[in-house]
């Protein structure tokens, strides 16, 4: 019979137990991993394009972007987003749209933005708000708002609550105006 000599064993055993504890996991960071979000796709560095008839509309980027299959199912940008809409031909920008967050509700093609929202048409005139809704179905108030709204053009800044304005954001209005306004008196009407 062989005989195994005491530190043998020993040796055997302190290997042993240095594998068992290196062998160690955080239960919670187990889970975290084998737990997948059902019904929600991931897609990162979006480039969307939409388009009428063969004839560009708008593009649309983001960094990322989640598809939700829930009871009503929505598309959602939770870091930012930018679209650039064109004109009818398709051939040049209009304009632009930023917002720091964005949800579309499939069910109602409706797009609610909010965070730093900003619209900005070919003559430079820029519409800042908190939160804005932009809706396909409302030809000629695709934009929409209740909140507050700040629109700066080259020789004013027009503060209200409330205001709806077309896509191309060459037509708006203000629902209720607030503050001054101030306009060169070469351009005051007589």
């Amino acid at each position: 019979m062989l005989k195994i000599k005491w530190y043998t064993k020993a040796a055997a055993f302190i290997a042993g137990c240095f594998f068992l504890c290196s062998c160690e996991n955080d239960l919670g960071e187990v889970q975290k991993i084998n737990t997948k979000e059902l019904g929600k796709d991931v897609a990162k560095d979006i480039k969307i394009r939409y388009s009428v008839a063969g004839k560009k509309k708008a593009i649309l980027t983001a960094p990322l972007m989640y598809k939700v299959q829930d009871t009503a199912s929505y598309i959602e940008f939770p870091n930012t987003l930018h679209v650039d809409f064109y004109n009818e031909k398709g051939d040049s920008i209009e304009s632009r749209l930023d917002a720091k967050y964005a949800k579309y509700r499939e069910s109602k093609s409706v797009v609610y933005l909010r965070d730093s929202v900003r619209v900005i048409n070919v003559m430079g005139d820029t519409l800042y708000c908190k939160q804005l809704n932009w809706d396909r179905n409302r030809t000629g108030q695709e934009f929409y708002t209740n909140d507050t709204v700040r629109i700066r053009r080259k020789m004013q800044v027009i503060d209200g609550i409330g205001m709806d304005a077309r896509q191309d954001f060459k037509e708006w209005h203000i629902v209720k105006p607030v503050g001054f306004v101030k306009v060169p008196g070469n351009e005051f009407p007589e």
